[in-house]
């Protein structure tokens, strides 16, 4: 009976070897049947995949300089070639994977055969696969089905059909590569835990060396991880972990690549790991560290705006050369800090920085009071304070540019022209509440609007209102220019992300939107509130607004009306180095050169005697040509400030990001903070403007001050 049994056991292996030798001979000899055929249908495709999909890399964001700042990655790897990976790694992988790496042609005829033997009589289970059938599965998981969890499935599957799949791709990479091109291959997508991926990276991460510096005892470790590279991970199971190097060393001596001696004495040796876990830069901006991570994190968020994947962007091995100024972004952090700590509760005090310019306004600098990171209990933030419009609140009177601007292209408004600026104002264009005028009719419909300060002379110059700021000037003029237009100037000039997604209404502005804020009651007999973008409040600035965009309407200004994205990107490569193209926005008039010129004339004066901004000025001692808008927002939760010199526009913002009602204090330079709305006396003349002159006063040091452009007398006119 035993004999008989053995007898059909062996012919059952006769068969099984028949069908395993055919299938992989498939090329030379034709088809092996229906396991064969099935494996013929994608085999092209698979060789095609391995030769078409590069594997993933990491992008690279350094400053302007080409000093890099950030990594951002899915796999962490080191490109290595066969020359930089030491000769113990290599033997140590080769003596404990696949012995006889060097006389095969990509298919272990004897190992097969032996495995199938072993698990098919019941002995110890045996896997069979060469090194190089071992880099055609670990391609097909780790790259071209890095992101299909059924392609990875695939890829392992214990079927004879993978298996003759894998070992034709495997022989056909034979005839391609040579064997230090396929063992350099397998270390280079090869697994090593925590998205280590390669031996360049692990050697890096898990020693601080270089693949051709690791030892023996180290090329061990590395090579006993692959099979299991989580259950055989250093820090989480140190004695697993030690346990499959030693018998990487044991085969290391069976192979006649190590002694006897010299593997005991191996053995005895610490595993030598770096203390504390694996040493590998940040996968995503959080690396840029606390200062340059909101810069880093709008290079991210622009080019997926325009049109990049995030899984291109972080698989890609892209080399990006932004237009970040070290010095620029550490002065403006620096001066962030100094008016509001990074510790204050519910204040952020933000500062962006653009460079004006016809053909690009590069963007040099986005910084906060707080630290880019995760650790909010260490004053930390991944929130884009600097360039988004969530998470920010109005900008307050800087909106009255756009108004001026407006009115300005009608042809009927000069810069110098008076205009009325009563100390009250009830507007019958812009419906809204009575209040906080209590003297009008009760139940008037019209929409109420004073001045921030008591008095006036009841008229100024277009020019003055700019610099002092009266809130009826401008609804006045509001309704002069007519809604549309102003609203149509604030994205012209760079609200563009602003006015498209604003956070204030869920959606974009509608110049013809009616606010619902009151109750139905009320409304019957106030009428629908002017709180609210598109009506009489939109020149006070209520909408939630971009700093880094408020910054780019100074340069349009400064730029003779030339809108241009802000960019954050110098030049881009490929891993390869070549170049690769970014389809920005073009560049174009948004405005007559002439209006813009004159708009600059128009905003010279803020930083004056008698400015809203002059104070901070002075506390500088500044003496440069500029242009300079403040704004506020009602009971004094957020503040802003824009300004420009021929070289450098920037804006400041203040506001509350996590519990935005409510208001700001402002008792100097650090000492600020969030207060109950009726306790609030923050200006835009304080925080963001003593912010904007603090920084901008050191970044321009050494430069010349040049002169502002001259007004077009069209725009200009005298009544």
């Amino acid at each position: 009976m035993r004999m008989r049994d053995g007898l059909f056991k062996m012919l059952g292996l006769c068969l099984l070897a028949g069908v395993l030798v055919a299938g992989i001979l498939f090329p030379v000899v034709g088809a092996a049947g229906v396991m064969s055929n099935e494996a013929s249908d994608t085999v092209e495709s698979m060789s095609s995949d391995l030769a078409d999909d590069p594997p993933p890399l990491v992008t690279t964001v350094t400053d302007r300089e080409g000093n890099p700042i950030a990594t951002l990655y899915d796999q962490y790897r080191i490109p290595t070639t066969p020359d930089q990976i030491s000769e113990a790694m290599k033997w140590a992988l080769i003596s404990v994977e696949d012995r006889r790496f060097y006389e095969h042609h990509g298919v272990d005829w004897k190992g097969t055969l032996r495995a199938a033997i072993s698990n098919t009589s019941g002995g110890d289970t045996q896997g069979a696969s060469t090194l190089t059938q071992q880099y055609v599965k670990n391609y097909l998981i780790n790259v071209t089905y890095r992101d299909d969890q059924l392609g990875q499935q695939r890829a392992q599957e214990a079927t004879i059909a993978r298996k003759l799949k894998e070992a034709r791709v495997a022989i056909q990479l034979e005839t391609k590569m040579s064997k230090e091109e396929i063992l350099a291959g397998y270390l280079n997508v090869v697994e090593f835990s925590r998205q280590i991926y390669g031996v360049g990276a692990a050697a890096h991460a898990y020693f601080g060396t270089t693949p051709d510096k690791l030892t023996v005892t180290q090329g061990a470790l590395l090579a006993g991880m692959v099979n299991n590279p989580v259950a055989n991970d250093p820090w989480n199971n140190p004695e697993r972990a030690t346990e499959r190097r030693n018998f990487v060393l044991d085969k290391m001596v069976e192979n006649r690549k190590l002694s006897e001696e010299d593997a005991e004495r191996l053995k005895a040796e610490p595993l030598g790991v770096v203390p504390n876990g694996p040493e590998k830069p940040a996968a995503n901006c959080v690396g840029a560290g606390p200062e340059h991570g909101f810069f880093c994190q709008y290079v991210e968020d622009y080019l997926l705006e325009q049109g990049m994947t995030k899984d291109d962007l972080y698989t890609g091995g892209y080399t990006i050369r932004t237009t970040l100024d070290r010095e620029a972004n550490h002065l403006a952090k620096q001066s962030a800090e100094e008016q509001v700590g990074k510790m204050e509760d519910n204040v952020a005090n933000t500062l962006s920085l653009v460079k004006p310019g016809q053909d690009r306004h590069e963007v040099v600098a986005l910084a906060a009071n707080r630290d880019y990171g995760p650790d909010a209990s260490a004053g930390q933030t991944e929130y884009s304070l600097p360039s988004d419009v969530a998470n920010v609140t109005g900008a307050g009177s800087s909106y009255k540019i756009f108004t001026a601007a407006a009115a300005m292209a009608t042809g009927k408004v000069g810069i110098y022209d008076t205009i009325q600026s009563p100390s009250s104002y009830v507007s019958q264009v812009f419906s809204g509440s009575p209040a906080p005028c209590p003297y009008i009719a009760p139940y008037t419909r019209g929409y109420c609007v004073t001045n921030a300060t008591e008095g006036g002379s009841g008229s100024m110059t277009l020019q003055t209102a700019l610099q002092t700021s009266p809130n009826t000037a401008f609804v006045i003029l509001e309704e002069q220019a007519g809604m549309k237009a102003v609203v149509d100037m604030a994205s012209k000039l760079g609200l563009r992300k602003t006015m498209a997604s604003n956070a204030a209404n869920g959606g974009p502005v509608n110049p013809e939107a009616e606010s619902q804020e009151l109750s139905q009651s009320q409304t019957q007999f106030f009428g629908p509130t002017a709180n609210s973008p598109g009506k009489g409040s939109f020149t006070l600035g209520v909408s939630p607004t971009s700093g880094l965009e408020l910054a780019n309407v100074a340069a349009t200004i400064m730029s003779g009306g030339v809108w241009c994205p802000p960019t954050p990107i110098g030049e881009m490569t490929d891993r390869d180095g070549n170049p690769v193209p970014i389809k920005e926005q073009p560049c174009e008039q948004a405005v007559p050169e002439g209006l813009a010129n004159t708009l600059a004339v128009g905003m010279s004066k803020d930083d004056l005697p008698g400015g809203t901004a002059a104070a901070a000025a002075q506390g500088v001692g500044w003496n440069r040509p500029m242009i300079g808008k403040t704004g506020t927002t009602q009971v004094n939760g957020s503040a802003a400030f824009l300004g420009a010199t021929p070289q450098l526009a920037g804006a400041a913002m203040v506001f509350r990001p996590d519990v935005p009602n409510g208001g700001l204090y402002d008792g100097g330079p650090g000492n600020v903070s969030a207060v109950p709305a009726d306790s609030g006396n923050m200006f835009g003349g304080k925080t963001p403007a003593r912010t904007w002159f603090g920084a901008m006063s050191k970044i321009l040091e050494g430069e010349p001050a040049l002169p502002l452009p001259a007004s077009d007398p069209r725009y200009e006119r005298f009544d």
